[in-house]
């Protein structure tokens, strides 16, 4: 079973760093459109709410990272 759950992790792991990096470059270029933004415009940018999708997505694979580790460790005993 802890050679199914192994590649998992490693899988879940690689999606936490694409979706981290991912948001951090949607925040660098929302950055730069907030200095060029007019000041009465509301509402988010489409950078903003990319950025918001992705760190919900990283926090998500991370989540479930940990719960398979945990089951992997509750395995071991």
């Amino acid at each position: 079973m802890s050679t199914i759950l192994v590649p998992i992790i490693i899988l879940l792991v690689i999606m936490v760093v694409v979706s981290l990096v991912r948001g951090i470059v949607a925040f660098m270029q929302g950055t730069k459109e907030d200095l060029n933004r007019d000041p009465g415009a509301t509402g988010p940018t489409a950078n903003q709410l990319l950025q918001n999708k992705m760190m919900f997505n990283r926090i998500k694979y991370q989540a479930a990272a940990v719960l398979v580790c945990a089951i992997l460790l509750a395995m071991a005993r």
